[in-house]
């Protein structure tokens, strides 16, 4: 059986643009989904941060609690040194007083340094819900990307698959059925052009006799891949 060059050509071409356009329409919901994906984790950074912060924020406030009730107590017992009965008394408050002002102490710094982080997280906080805004605009413009190219991809596909139908009507009747499984098998991978004497699929040297089939328009198949061979309009 013979199958022109031509028609094969034309074909593979035909292939290799239906595969790419709907590659292109398979690809939009996967970055749709991309976009999505990181939304959410992004949304869940923030969540977290801001938890974070909610959580170091009640810390600092139960320690100038903490603090406001110490100094109320030191108050409280400095007020006591004027009713001592006995030195050993009034020396047991001293102390008392100072421990407690150490401690207070203490917690001075520790709320300092919370506010410290507070402020840092605050910082984070921000960035966080700019990093979610942003990511949300990203994805509404994929959204919009995509959707607007789908119908248009859809078109392209549709019509390159009625010219694939009027090409593959110029194949001979007795080799369609070959054809067909072919095509089901790789799609555009299915034909591979002779470039150089070796077929472009996977490089392997096409023998002198197969090179003749293929000048008399003869169906030859790729030996190490099973790809239909075509030779190059140059060579027709």
């Amino acid at each position: 059986m013979s199958v022109s060059a031509g028609v094969l050509r034309t074909l593979h071409r035909l292939h290799c643009q239906l595969a790419e356009q709907q590659e292109r329409l398979q690809r939009g919901p996967l970055q749709i989904k991309a976009a999505q994906a990181n939304v959410a984790r992004l949304q869940e950074a923030f969540t977290a941060t801001r938890e974070k912060a909610t959580a170091a924020r009640v810390a600092a406030d139960q320690k100038q609690l903490q603090l406001k009730t110490g100094e109320t107590k030191i108050l409280d017992l400095r007020t006591k040194l004027n009713t001592c009965n006995t030195n050993r008394e009034y020396q047991a408050l001293l102390e008392q007083i100072a421990a407690d002002e150490m401690a207070n102490s203490v917690l001075e710094d520790e709320i300092l340094e919370a506010l410290d982080k507070i402020e840092q997280l605050q910082v984070s906080v921000g960035e966080a819900e700019q990093g979610v805004e942003k990511s949300k605009a990203e994805l509404t413009k994929v959204e919009q990307q995509i959707n607007s190219t789908a119908d248009s991809l859809k078109s392209d596909i549709e019509r390159i698959r009625q010219e694939l139908a009027n090409a593959e009507q110029q194949l001979p009747s007795d080799f369609r059925p070959e054809y067909d499984r072919m095509v089901k098998a790789k799609g555009a991978e299915s034909m591979a052009e002779v470039e150089n004497d070796c077929c472009s699929g996977c490089h392997q040297q096409i023998t002198p006799n197969l090179l003749n089939k293929l000048l008399m328009s003869q169906v030859v198949c790729c030996t190490s891949c099973a790809r239909l061979l075509y030779l190059p309009e140059a060579d027709r």
